[in-house]
């Protein structure tokens, strides 16, 4: 009985830290506004599909918007009555793309090919026209979609613009070499693809779940709906006041709006949350990553909850699970025992219930941070993994982390590196670097984010990731990777190159055709090299002559 007294005893004093905590939440400003997206749509309507379902659906639609259709299978399967109701285009090699407003469909038709824009299409087809996940404003598929619903799609309408995107981290690509595609890859809106070095964010096609800024290991994406920031001030607001409070073990539930928020709700009706778990609503469940969590155990968490839903994609349930694995992995290897991250799916509150039983009971530091998170995603993880490292239970300098981890070393093969510096070149983060003097290869690991384009761009494959997380001082600093002898120029003595490369040149070229009786010019600089060159034909050109008879 003194067991069960001692229990309601400790859920008491959380629920009331927790009403403590979400009253302070609720006295927080509103987030600042972000720029909007905007949306003009006069409801002009492609209806797509063979002429047993697609006319029929038309005809509802005609009495509210203006409507065309196109037809998949042909003229001859059209009442000859119908065919002045509307517009009734015909065409095979279907092909559709855009937004609200602005899709652009292209098909062929007696070897011809056409084109058309429309506001809204209602494709019902077999097979979607548009395949994404997260289909655009505006279009609607067999199924999803009452005659009022696109009705209501005419008219001005915007949505927040939920990304910032700072090219200069971007790390998707230097030199033609691709390196980090995480972002493009994760889309379930294919809003996002590749633009040569940089990518390209349509903010039209963007539903704004926020994954991509989840896995980007730079802080090039940002969710701006709301910021970092601004959900770090959050955060530290409610597990300040849980903490002033008396509360104890508390676990952040970080959920959707729209899904998550009904699906908690709905559980607070019945068994209700426990005291400990403080509900965290976001715009995505995906729009938080490993900067967040760990960054609310450095504030006093027990644990971090995603809730998702069979609704969302599948790659983000990867991505988050492949995130909070590398968080855990970092936690545990600092000694903090327990678990920290729990990822739940769930449609209805009993498998809400039943997954919360087992809600996380990690070990925090002994003292909470006190740092804000910062806008850039790298200095926030610098400050949550420098506090979690100082109150450490463990002070281990290197933990292991699984491949595709942002955090790492790169590793050299000296004999095979000639200190060409392709790498320096294409690394975006300033992660490897060359000697200011001498021929260096330097490597600060604090910034290197593993992308892989300085593995991608070395011409000799001397170069490995070793995906890791390091607390050492030494990876705050450059240190040298690899360094040779300058060597000079035999003709000029202006240092060009390194003896390593040298070597590896006559190695190389020794039986070429250019250099096999001139070896001696690839010990020259370029300069050297010509003038040499020019000599010896000048030097041939006065034997020629004076061997000419007469």
């Amino acid at each position: 009985m003194s067991m069960l007294l001692n229990i309601d005893s400790e859920e008491d004093r959380n629920a009331r830290a927790k009403a403590a905590a979400l009253q302070a939440d609720a006295t927080l400003p509103d987030a600042d506004p972000v720029p909007s997206v905007g949306y003009t749509s006069r409801g002009n309507t492609l209806v797509i599909g063979c002429a047993e379902n697609a006319l029929p659906r038309a005809e509802q639609l005609s009495a509210q918007l203006p409507v065309s259709v196109l037809l998949t299978d042909g003229p001859a399967r059209i009442p000859p009555s119908d065919t002045a109701r509307f517009p009734i285009f015909f065409g095979e090699e279907v092909k559709a793309g855009g937004w609200l407003g602005a899709f652009e469909v292209s098909w062929r038709q007696a070897g011809k090919e056409h084109q058309a824009r429309f506001d809204l299409l209602l494709d019902l087809s077999e097979t979607p026209l548009i395949a994404s996940h997260q289909p655009p404003h505006g279009y609607f598929k067999a199924g999803d979609v009452q005659s009022d619903q696109l009705a209501r799609m005419v008219g001005e309408f915007e949505k927040p613009r939920y990304f910032t995107y700072k090219e200069k981290l971007c790390a998707h690509g230097r030199n033609r070499k691709t390196g980090c595609s995480a972002c493009i890859d994760i889309c379930s809106a294919e809003a996002i693809a590749g633009a040569g070095e940089r990518i390209k964010v349509n903010p039209w096609l963007c539903a704004g779940c926020g994954a991509c800024t989840t896995v980007c290991p730079t802080g090039a994406l940002s969710y701006a709906y709301p910021s970092a920031p601004y959900t770090g001030t959050r955060l530290k607001t409610l597990l300040t006041a849980y903490a002033d409070a008396g509360g104890e073990q508390a676990v952040i539930l970080f959920h959707s709006a729209r899904q998550g928020k009904a699906l908690i709700d709905a559980l607070e009706q019945t068994q209700g949350l426990p005291a400990r778990l403080m509900p965290m609503e976001l715009q995505h469940a995906a729009s938080t990553g490993i900067d967040v969590w760990l960054a609310a155990i450095a504030y006093g968490a027990s644990g971090v909850i995603v809730l998702t839903s069979v609704e969302d994609a599948p790659q983000y349930i990867e991505a988050l699970s492949e995130q909070m694995n590398i968080a855990q992995t970092i936690l545990s290897g600092l000694g903090y025992a327990g678990r920290h991250m729990q990822l739940i799916q769930a449609d209805a509150p009993e498998q809400l219930d039943q997954a919360l039983s087992h809600a996380p009971k990690g070990d925090r530091p002994e003292k909470a941070a006190t740092f804000h998170i910062a806008a850039d995603k790298r200095n926030a993880l610098d400050f949550a993994l420098d506090h979690l490292y100082r109150h450490a239970p463990q002070k281990q300098e290197r933990i292991a982390l699984a491949p595709g981890a942002p955090f790492g070393a790169v590793e050299v093969d000296v004999s095979a590196c000639t200190l060409c510096m392709s790498c320096t070149g294409a690394c975006p983060a300033s992660a490897l670097m060359a000697g200011v003097n001498l021929p260096q290869l330097r490597f600060i690991e604090k910034n290197c984010v593993q992308c892989g384009l300085c593995t991608a761009t070395c011409p000799e494959h001397a170069l490995t990731l070793v995906p890791r997380m390091s607390f050492s001082e030494t990876s705050k600093n450059a240190v040298v990777l690899n360094e040779s002898q300058p060597f000079h120029c035999i003709r000029c003595n202006k240092p060009f190159g390194t003896l390593h490369m040298i070597e590896n040149m006559l190695a190389r070229l020794s039986a070429h055709g250019a250099f096999s009786g001139n070896l001696d010019r690839l010990r020259m600089c370029g300069d050297c090299r010509v003038i040499d060159m020019m000599e010896s034909q000048l030097r041939e050109a006065a034997i020629v002559e004076v061997k000419r008879p007469g």
